[in-house]
């Protein structure tokens, strides 16, 4: 049984960020193995996360993975830690927009039978904090609203009207944090700017948010809160299996010796370079780095217990593919904020159309869509499709449900996935004249671009839903 502990709040801009990393920051650096987790398809929280406990962030998401999937994928990722923070989305109730409590953060605790700690801004309350806390607690009584931390507060004196008005909730205060300068976080047009792009910054800012976390709350209280969670029973998920691999012991994921690679945790795990793959293991190459940020760490689990050895390489600094490459995997993240770099990699751009037009299966999902383009905002990239990018005022965000509209290396026409639009970019054309995907809310559309080997779209999916697409990528890969 792992211990755990699920960070909520009434809504976004609470602090569930500030306490969620600054708790897994304050234990790990009591000796404690956390096992960091962000519920909903985010993929920059995880980030952080990862930074402050050396171990990849991973997501719990009802949505994209299906409910039954989030315990065991929570199990894997927590197997061997003494204790699991989990970080709420959104307000504890929010959850797939029309789908009642489905991907919330309180559908998410009850799966994993996990004990609730609310994040309250009590910047602009006293006594009304009771009723808050009340019906929060109240509202589903198979969420088990366990403890109060307080954000945000004012002086010594709005620190006892909050706890007085607590006092008879039978909900204990298990931390109380006080306003101040806001730690230097900062943001731009898709949310906090990711943990590869400013990693010497980040590594101050987590430390100055244990320092609070540390300050403010109740470890103790805390610790022994999420280690009264009942155990859990069930399946742990595992790649091998989900893939149905029955292969040699694969070599481990491992980054080009010249690129650092994408954040610990937002991807691949790093590992020594090596100048070979195993004997009749595909290579394949992930792309990594400050632009390419946005991966969830079972894509590259799967891709290795399908057969592959996955090699990371960083577009804005390699001027070529890891050796050997057979396939390529472009994932999200910011390109338009690096697009001079990428354009200017011009020996990198070349490679990337080469392999492309040699008929080697590439997967992109949205920032990848872009790279692959003709041009992102009038600077050249790989011109792989015949399309061009640019930034736009319009934010495209939500869940998805899809239908893969063309036969690909990611999937058969007909295959039905869900998945997750983010981006503040258009592409023009918007879909090839053999579509990705069939999109079908809040509108019906087609969207991406199905040519030869090449399947690039705005989606993003989470493989776990099926595993399929892993198996069937590498197998197109694999001499």
């Amino acid at each position: 049984m792992v211990a755990r502990l699920v960070i909520a709040a009434p809504s976004s801009g609470s602090g569930k960020t500030t306490v969620a990393t600054g708790l897994m920051a304050a234990f790990t650096a009591a000796g404690l193995s956390v096992s960091p987790h962000k519920v909903g398809p985010d993929y920059i929280d995880p980030g952080y996360h990862a930074l402050a406990t050396g171990r990849p962030g991973r997501n719990l998401d009802a949505y994209l993975c299906g409910p039954d999937l989030v315990a065991p994928l929570f199990a894997h990722g927590a197997a061997g830690c003494d204790l699991a923070v989990v970080e709420g989305v959104m307000g504890m109730y929010d959850g797939a927009a029309g789908q009642g409590e489905l991907a919330s953060t309180a559908h998410v605790a009850k799966l994993l039978r996990a004990p609730v700690v609310l994040v309250v801004d009590a910047s602009s309350q006293s006594r009304s904090v009771a009723a808050l806390v009340h019906g929060f607690a109240s509202w589903d009584p198979e969420v088990r609203v366990a403890g109060v931390i307080l954000n945000k507060v004012g002086s010594d004196r709005h620190e006892a009207l909050l706890r007085e008005a607590l006092d008879a909730s039978g909900v204990p205060v298990l931390g109380v944090l006080r306003r101040a300068a806001p730690v230097h976080t900062p943001s731009r047009h898709l949310g906090l700017v990711p943990v590869a792009e400013r990693r010497a910054d980040a590594v101050e800012s987590v430390a100055e948010l244990a320092s609070r976390v540390r300050e403010g709350c109740d470890l103790e209280g805390l610790l022994a809160l999420a280690r009264s969670a009942p155990s859990l029973s069930g399946d742990v998920w595992d790649a091998a299996v989900a893939c149905g691999a029955s292969l040699p012991d694969p070599a481990p994921s491992r980054n080009r010796g010249s690129a650092p690679g994408p954040a610990r945790g937002s991807g691949p795990s790093p590992a020594s370079p090596s100048s070979s793959s195993n004997a009749g293991r595909a290579v394949i190459a992930v792309a990594g780095g400050p632009a390419f940020t946005f991966s969830y760490a079972e894509h590259a689990e799967l891709l290795t217990a399908a057969g592959a050895d996955v090699v990371t390489f960083d577009p804005l600094r390699d001027e070529q593919l890891p050796d050997g490459t057979a396939g390529l995997v472009i994932g999200g993240g910011f390109p338009e904020v690096y697009a001079p770099e990428l354009s200017a990699n011009d020996v990198l751009r070349k490679a990337v159309a080469e392999l492309a037009r040699s008929g080697a299966p590439v997967a992109a999902e949205c920032a990848g869509l872009l790279y692959l383009s003709r041009e992102l905002d009038g600077k050249p990239m790989c011109g792989v499709l015949d399309a061009e990018a640019r930034m736009s005022e319009r934010l495209t965000l939500g869940y998805r449900e899809a239908v893969a509209v063309s036969d690909s290396v990611l999937a058969p026409a007909g295959t039905r996935m869900r998945g997750h639009e983010f981006h503040r970019t258009v592409m023009e054309p918007g879909a090839g004249p053999a579509p990705a995907w069939g999109l079908h809310q809040p509108k019906r559309r087609v969207e991406g671009f199905v040519q030869g080997n090449v399947h690039a779209s705005y989606l993003h999916t989470h493989w776990v839903a099926e595993p399929g697409v892993a198996r069937r990528f590498v197998e197109r890969c694999t001499p």
